[in-house]
């Protein structure tokens, strides 16, 4: 089965058919490819996610619900169609199969494109959909406790890359540890936040969504691009 089957273009109906559908993409695709190293770390988080949404663990547990799968679905819509693939998202799918790039840089470049692009979009169309506002509560309480399993992952990739003793003095690994020294979940999902307030601002406004959308892509994929830089 090939990845493109496997990310099927018909949308995901809830968080559990969205880890079905990764787990599709991750039994279609090779380790090393480099969609597959972001659909690891973004297949474990949207599993712990699931585990909490009917703990206590979110105020709102259905706006969050509806969040997840809007998020989820963005990524599936980047993932099925590499011939027109979105612009944020292509550094990662055009460089997927390169040599010397580092399976922690794919899964960062896939993190730095699904949050700093895909997250105010899937934020202001579950406000649109469920009738409500980003600012209005408890939304970014619990926005803010999704940080906290992404950071969980965000150091597993991490220590997982750089703890191999054999890898300690190796050149190429450090350059690379300083390559993606500076990028860090938690601080991408703070910029989305502001991005997502921008954006629900300017929601009814053509003109002026589709200038604001063009430089999120822009800055997005630039990101993407310095994270993918083979050292």
């Amino acid at each position: 089965m090939s990845a493109d089957m496997a990310a099927s273009d018909v949308p995901v109906t809830s968080v559990p058919g969205a880890i079905a559908r990764m787990e599709a993409i991750e039994a279609a695709l090779p380790a090393a490819d480099g969609l597959a190293c972001f659909n690891r770390m973004y297949l474990d988080v949207t599993r712990q996610v699931n585990s909490q949404l009917g703990q206590g663990f979110f105020a709102d547990p259905a706006f969050m619900t509806q969040l997840d799968v809007t998020f989820a679905n963005l990524y599936f819509a980047a993932a099925s169609a590499p011939a027109a693939v979105p612009m944020a998202w292509r550094p990662l799918v055009q460089q997927r199969a390169v040599a010397g790039i580092e399976p922690v840089q794919f899964a960062l470049a896939g993190m730095n494109a699904h949050i700093n692009h895909d997250l105010p979009i899937a934020m202001v169309s579950t406000c649109t959909a469920r009738a409500t506002a980003p600012d209005a509560a408890p939304h970014f309480a619990d926005y803010q406790k999704v940080d906290q399993l992404l950071d969980a992952a965000e150091q597993s990739v991490r220590q997982s890359f750089e703890s191999a003793p054999e890898l300690a003095a190796d050149r190429h690994v450090s350059a690379v540890a300083s390559l993606i020294a500076n990028w860090t979940i938690n601080s991408a999902r703070d910029m989305a936040w502001t991005n997502c307030l921008l954006l629900w601002q300017v929601r009814n406004d053509p003109v002026a969504r589709g200038l604001f959308l063009d430089s999120l892509t822009a800055s997005t994929a630039l990101a993407s691009r310095m994270l993918l830089v083979a050292v």
